[in-house]
């Protein structure tokens, strides 16, 4: 996701996310939550590592039962692969889309 809102709270370009239902996540450790107004005008709580503050977990509304997670927390990302860029609309020079995948200008309805 290349939106403002996800460019600033990792602090690049853009944010990789692996898109999961909740009813498929189990989440162990202590997680901090924090909440802000995106890009899209909606609520969207993010989760953070409360030992390190590292980035973790992120949920919108609009978007019940789907939980984003950031591929940079895993410990083990290897068989990611990244299949689409959401935002393509604010994209920033400096950190340009792949353009041998789908791009949506926000997000994808």
């Amino acid at each position: 996701c290349h939106c403002e809102d996800c460019r600033k709270s990792t602090g690049s370009g853009k944010a990789t996310i692996i898109i999961v239902l909740e009813d498929n996540l189990k989440i162990s450790g202590n997680v901090k939550y924090y909440t802000v107004i995106g890009s899209a005008g909606s609520k969207v709580s993010r989760g953070f590592c409360e030992a390190c503050g590292s980035p973790i977990i992120s949920s919108a509304e609009g978007f019940e039962g789907t939980k984003f997670i950031k591929a940079g927390s895993l410990d083990d990302s290897s068989w990611l692969t990244i299949n689409s860029n959401f935002w393509s609309s604010t994209v920033m020079d400096w950190s340009p889309l792949d353009s041998s995948i789908e791009s949506y200008k926000q997000n994808p309805e």
